[in-house]
C-alpha cells in the first residue's frame, strides 16, 4: 500500500498521520487501545489483514490479504455531541459519493452502517465515541471495505460482493481512501 499517497490527500489533518500494518486482530480494537494517549485528530489505522475483524453485532469482519481496506480513524471532534447525530449514515454518504466520483458506481445506502453493490454489502462502517459528561474524548470511525476480494466464503458468498467480483478488474485502494477522507473532512464538522 502506498502510504505516501494516502498522506497526500488534500485534508488539513485525516491521514497525514498512519499506523499501517500487514496484519492485526483488528484495526478498530487497536484504535480503542490507543486513542485516549492520541494528542491529534485524524490518524489512520491500516491493516492489510485483520484476524478479528469487527463488524455490527459482535459479527466477525472478513479482510483477505491486501486485496481491501480495514482502516480506522481516531478523531478528536471540538464540536457538542449533539453534532454528532446521524454520523454513520453521513459517514456512508461520504463513501458513497466517492465511488460515485471516482468510478461512477452507485453504491446504495442500507441503514444505518453499510452499503450495498448490487443487492449485496460490499462496505461496513463502525463507530464509537467516548466521552464524559459533554466532552467528546474521541471518536472512531472504521470501515471495511472488499475492493479486490475474489474469494468468499459459502456463508458470505451470497450476501458481499466485492468491486472486482463485480467489475472483473482491480480498483486503487488508496484511491479509495484518499478520496472518501477528503470528502468526510469537507463535508462533516469534526
Amino acid at each position: 500500500m502506498d502510504l505516501e499517497k494516502i498522506k497526500n490527500a488534500n485534508t488539513k489533518y485525516i491521514g497525514k498521520e498512519i499506523e499501517y500494518y500487514k496484519e492485526i486482530p483488528s484495526t478498530h480494537t487497536y484504535a480503542k487501545e490507543i486513542a485516549l494517549q492520541e494528542k491529534h485528530s485524524g490518524k489512520l489505522i491500516i491493516a492489510e489483514a485483520q484476524t478479528n475483524g469487527i463488524g455490527t453485532k459482535g459479527r466477525t469482519w472478513y479482510t483477505g490479504e491486501s486485496k481491501n481496506i480495514a482502516l480506522t480513524m481516531i478523531l478528536k471532534p471540538k464540536c457538542e455531541i449533539h453534532k454528532l447525530e446521524g454520523l454513520t449514515v453521513k459517514i456512508a454518504k461520504c463513501m458513497q459519493k466517492a465511488i460515485q466520483e471516482l468510478y461512477q458506481i452507485d453504491l446504495k445506502i442500507k441503514e444505518p452502517n453499510d452499503l450495498i453493490l448490487n443487492g449485496k454489502k460490499i462496505c461496513g462502517i463502525l463507530t464509537e465515541m467516548n466521552t464524559i459528561s459533554e466532552k467528546i474524548n474521541y471518536l472512531l470511525i472504521s470501515f471495511g471495505f472488499n475492493v479486490n476480494e475474489d474469494v468468499f466464503s459459502e456463508e458470505t458468498e451470497n450476501i458481499a460482493t466485492s468491486l472486482k467480483k463485480e467489475f472483473g478488474k482491480e480498483f486503487c485502494r488508496e484511491d479509495i481512501i484518499k478520496k472518501f477522507i477528503e470528502i468526510l473532512e469537507k463535508e462533516i464538522e469534526l
